[in-house]
């Protein structure tokens, strides 16, 4: 339909899930999430389909929450909700999921990289956690990214909210690779996931996503009421408000 924001297309073998959202930066919304979340279904139900790409247009692969919605919904349980709902689909994909990234990637986003089982980025992406700049914490998306990174640099990203490049991304482990022509990378890497066999694919994924999937069990709800409770509160409030107003919070430079 035209008014879609994520399209899905199928091609020897690989379903290509595209966000199309440029107005928010590919935010979070609601329909966003639905709309992703129903092509990773058609996805997992389609035999013809070997391994999922995440990709995106416009120059941000996704800013994550969608700070707006959330205020318009009446708080932020809904949309953590759905955050929560969606990394685990990815996470639980009977089929490998791999992200290309040639673009900003910001917040909850990056705990889609996190939940893909390959990542790969050009040298225009850049990353940051910017929860800790709005009052709020990457809790949400620490279930598919501390898994990822070596703990020193997730201290630092995490704490200092800074942006780092896709070559930092790789050499700490959020992303596979930082490639100078991240197409032709994807082009190497959908080749080699043809070749493999989708009982082999189906039958592996689980062995490299056993920790974070046990993470889930344990945290999910502890995270999600965490990230609820944030949200609700008068810095981050404060936080968003400043973000949205393109000015500095209160508490920034003191």
């Amino acid at each position: 339909m035209s008014d879609d924001i994520v399209h899905y297309v199928v091609d020897r073998a690989v379903a290509t899930v595209t966000f199309d959202s440029p107005a928010n930066r590919n935010a979070l919304s609601a329909q966003l999430v639905g709309e992703t979340q129903d092509h990773l279904a058609a996805a997992a139900a389609d035999d013809a389909v070997r391994a999922v790409v995440l990709t995106h247009t416009g120059t941000t692969f996704c800013a994550g929450a969608d700070l707006k919605e959330s205020a318009a919904e009446g708080g932020p349980s809904a949309g953590t909700l759905r955050m929560l709902g969606l990394l685990r689909t990815i996470v639980e994909l009977p089929k490998p999921v791999v992200t290309r990234i040639d673009g900003a990637v910001r917040a909850g986003g990056l705990g889609l990289v996190g939940a893909s089982d390959i990542a790969l980025a050009s040298p225009s992406a850049s990353f940051a956690f910017t929860e800790v700049r709005l009052g709020l914490a990457p809790a949400i998306i620490s279930l598919t990214t501390l898994g990822r990174m070596t703990p020193r640099s997730a201290s630092r990203y995490y704490l200092t909210g800074e942006k780092f490049d896709a070559a930092a991304a790789a050499e700490c482990g959020l992303i596979t690779t930082a490639a100078q022509d991240v197409d032709a990378e994807l082009a190497t890497v959908l080749d080699a996931l043809r070749a493999c066999s989708p009982q082999g694919l189906a039958e592996t994924k689980p062995l490299t996503t056993r920790d974070v999937a046990a993470d889930f069990a344990a945290r999910a709800d502890e995270v999600q009421a965490q990230s609820a409770r944030l949200f609700g509160s008068d810095e981050a409030r404060e936080g968003m408000t400043a973000f949205l107003e393109k000015r500095p919070p209160r508490w920034a430079g003191t």
